[in-house]
């Protein structure tokens, strides 16, 4: 079998040229697919519930963008009192754009001192946290935000209205606080015009999973009356539902996803049936100097996965040093998709590339085979 597998690889560089397009012809089709599949494990991981998610997002009832969701602050000390409740953090969010696009700016409000129970997991990478905590402009900024904008500690941002000092850069496991600038909740009210008092929405922590639904009923039927009444979900149901037309989008790119493959397959097919066609007299020596037909079977199907593997790495190489580089990030009504590929999502690409040039060469495989030999050596 190795040196079924070295022989495969001979066949292939004795043709170099037209190797290298068809690896370039494979290696684009999994770009694409890389990409895509990137953007389908962000979507899964910002919308998907598990039982560790114990995060209640309460908004204005029939609001979705943030500048048309406004909350009284004092809501929180009713909150408090609801069994189930763990704590409750008031959040002031401004954005540049509420519908879908490609770059948004998400300023978040947060009560001084309330950051670490906000979000546990950030750690300030750059620039000094003590910093922003004495200043009252003082923006901590999400490692992706900063790298696409090319700021750094010091550095002054004006966005929406809001001009900030940076005083760090943040990194998190969550793709989220990556992607924002988080700022001090009075200073936010006062620069974004909102108002002290009001806020755009409520991050609710429960003490497990089990109290989402029943804690959520009752923070809506408390305010069903009120001026401002809610709307309290899961924190990534609420992701789904505000970001619609997004997930609508994302979903359409599974077509392309499909094409990518049907293209790598049709490619790979085309390329080892040429060679094929090329090698009848080749084959029928192999055969008559003793080779079984499933050693020309499985020569001809290793030619193929070996293309289709080397497209596929680079592919998904290219795809993954692309996404790194370029950090892009969706965002719809205030709410930012990070699309980050994953090593497993790297890992299944190429996989999918080889199994595609093993699948694509069945057919000239069966075609090498079944010709009579005394045929292929006159032909």
């Amino acid at each position: 079998m190795i040196r079924l597998l070295s022989l495969a690889w001979k066949q292939l560089i004795r043709y170099r040229l037209r190797t290298i397009l068809t690896v370039l012809g494979v290696a684009s089709g999994m770009f694409l697919f890389m990409a895509v599949e990137t953007l389908q494990d962000s979507l899964a991981e910002a919308t998907e519930q598990t039982a560790a998610d114990t995060t209640l997002v309460v908004y204005r009832e029939n609001r979705f963008c943030p500048n048309t969701s406004r909350l009284p602050e004092y809501y929180a000390d009713e909150i408090r009192q609801i069994p189930g409740v763990r704590e409750v953090i008031p959040i002031q969010i401004v954005v540049n754009n509420c519908g879908a696009s490609l770059d948004v700016i998400t300023f978040r409000g947060v009560p001084d001192g309330l950051l670490r129970k906000f979000a546990p997991e950030i750690e300030v990478v750059s620039g000094d946290i003590s910093e922003w905590e004495r200043r009252d402009d003082g923006a901590l900024l999400g490692e992706q935000f900063a790298r696409r904008r090319g700021l750094h500690p010091g550095d002054r941002f004006d966005a929406v209205g809001v001009t900030v000092h940076v005083a760090g850069i943040i990194q998190s496991p969550f793709a989220q606080d990556n992607n924002v600038a988080y700022v001090k909740l009075p200073f936010l009210q006062q620069a974004s015009r909102a108002g002290l008092g009001v806020v755009t929405q409520f991050n609710v922590r429960v003490n497990s999973s089990a109290d989402l639904k029943p804690v959520a009923e009752a923070i809506d039927l408390r305010f069903k009356s009120d001026q401002q009444p809610t709307n309290t979900r899961p924190e990534k149901a609420f992701f789904a539902e505000t970001a619609s037309q997004l997930i609508e989008l994302i979903g359409f790119t599974r077509w392309l996803a499909l094409g990518a493959v049907l293209a790598v397959i049709a490619l790979v097919a085309n390329s080892i049936l040429l060679v094929v066609r090329g090698r009848v007299k080749e084959n029928a020596v192999l055969r008559t100097l003793g080779y079984p037909a499933r050693a020309i079977l499985f020569l001809v199907m290793s030619e193929g996965g070996m293309l289709g593997l080397l497209g596929g790495v680079l592919g998904t190489g290219l795809a993954w040093t692309f996404l790194r580089w370029q950090s892009f990030t969706l965002g719809s009504e205030g709410h930012t998709l990070a699309v980050i590929p994953e090593f497993q999502t790297a890992v299944n690409a190429i996989a999918a590339a080889l199994l595609l040039g093993v699948v694509a060469s069945i057919l000239p495989a069966l075609q090498a085979i079944q010709q009579p030999i005394v045929k292929s050596l006159r032909g």
